[in-house]
């Protein structure tokens, strides 16, 4: 493997997991590693993107941030799938509310991903790409969900370059279904698909610009658990 280590991430072939889960906040990271899992070891920390492999449950599980936007989860998500092998990259974010009846803490299930980015691009498709959820991934998070008395809210969820917007239009999203709007994920959903890997975004409503309510920094580092444990689970 000529590529490993790669310019961002300095673990070794072998040192993640079949599965990640990818926080976009490396304190979250930090958070599951040292709450979640056990033997826990620190993998990689290029530019303070903590990485951690570890065990759940007696299963070998990875998490590692992705950092905010499309661009940054491109690179992490390119080179775990295609330089260290992972198999299924699972996002445990935060979304704001498009769908009007979420509440800050809802978990949310990004069966699709609508982007206004112009990531798909280069891969020069006879058309527009739709970015969708490995059907595996998300059947297993919602029985898991179901499980644990959580109610599932599956649907499309977009994708944006842009965190602060003028136009504003997330009523125009709203129009046709979408649930929640966050920044990352159908870059995921595009790499893992190129790569014929797996992918799936498990969200928590952090706020709802319709109502004001919104989180702490520290509530959406610590306190959104349920989307970890449904991805501990099935990972």
């Amino acid at each position: 493997m000529s590529n490993i280590p790669t310019p961002h991430i300095d673990a070794k072939f072998g040192d993640f997991a079949d599965t990640v889960l990818m926080p976009g906040d490396p304190l979250r990271a930090k958070f599951i590693a040292e709450t979640y899992l056990e033997d826990a070891v620190l993998v990689n920390n290029v530019r303070g993107v903590q990485g951690y492999t570890g065990t759940y449950k007696g299963k070998r599980v990875s998490v590692m941030a992705s950092g905010m936007g499309m661009p940054s989860m491109g690179i992490y998500s390119y080179e775990l799938f295609n330089f260290y092998d992972v198999k299924n990259i699972i996002r445990i974010g935060t979304a704001g509310c498009i769908r009007q009846d979420l509440k800050c803490g809802d978990v949310v299930f990004g069966m699709g991903a609508c982007t206004n980015s112009n990531y798909e691009e280069q891969y020069k498709l006879p058309g527009h790409f739709a970015p969708i959820a490995s059907f595996d991934l998300l059947r297993k998070a919602v029985v898991q969900a179901e499980k644990m008395g959580i109610k599932p809210i599956v649907g499309n969820i977009a994708s944006g370059d842009l965190f602060y917007d003028d136009a504003n239009r997330l009523g125009d999203w709203n129009k046709m279904g979408v649930i929640a709007a966050e920044m990352e994920s159908a870059a995921l959903y595009m790499n893992a698909a190129r790569a014929g890997k797996n992918a799936l975004c498990i969200c928590t409503i952090s706020d709802n610009p319709f109502t004001g309510e919104e989180t702490t920094a520290m509530e959406r580092q610590t306190t959104f658990t349920k989307m970890m444990e449904i991805a501990l689970e099935i990972a």
